[in-house]
């Protein structure tokens, strides 16, 4: 899978910033404007953090990944998928309809079945919420918990707050990975 951003990246827009960047500043009890843009970047670290804890991409983005045209039903790497939007070739052509079937279970699982050979890339939109208002509250806590973490502790090699991980454990899914369904 890879974000549109850049592999891995979580960059959050305009909005999003201002409203992790303030639920960072309240942690901290930070009130002025000085360090915004590293709290801005601990804050998209730490979401970054609570993907790959959590196996779910947090705010809704576009994705793309590489998938083996080899006929049986793939899972797609990322989660909860919100919309396939297309199946094409490395170049960027679109495949035919008939050449390929897509699929997203009751799990947010996005399922992809490709005939023909080779690589095609599979263009998706997957996250939990559209917005950083709309993700659950525990993550968020979890997020600004660990931004503010970051930033405060960034010479020191203090152990992260437990309560972060407390935080995001009901939110965990742990799948096994190149599973296939018939």
């Amino acid at each position: 899978m890879i974000d549109d951003n850049g592999p891995g990246a979580v960059t959050l827009g305009a909005d999003d910033r201002a409203l992790a960047v303030a639920a960072v500043k309240a942690v901290l009890r930070v009130a002025s404007g000085d360090e915004d843009d590293l709290i801005a970047a601990f804050a998209e670290s730490a979401l970054g953090l609570a993907e790959q804890f959590t196996g779910r991409v947090m705010i809704a983005r576009a994705l793309r990944e590489s998938v083996t045209a080899r006929g049986g039903w793939q899972r797609l790497g990322a989660r909860p998928v919100r919309a396939i939007s297309a199946v094409e070739t490395r170049g960027g052509s679109a495949l035919s309809a008939e050449r390929y079937a897509i699929d997203i279970d009751a799990a947010g699982e996005g399922w992809v079945r490709v005939g023909g050979g080779g690589l095609v890339v599979v263009r998706y939109a997957a996250g939990l919420a559209v917005e950083w208002a709309g993700l659950p509250a525990p993550l968020r806590q979890g997020v600004a918990l660990l931004a503010a973490y970051l930033f405060d502790e960034r010479d020191a090699s203090v152990a992260p707050p437990a309560a972060v991980t407390a935080l995001w454990r009901p939110f965990r899914r742990v799948t096994l990975r190149g599973s296939v369904r018939c």
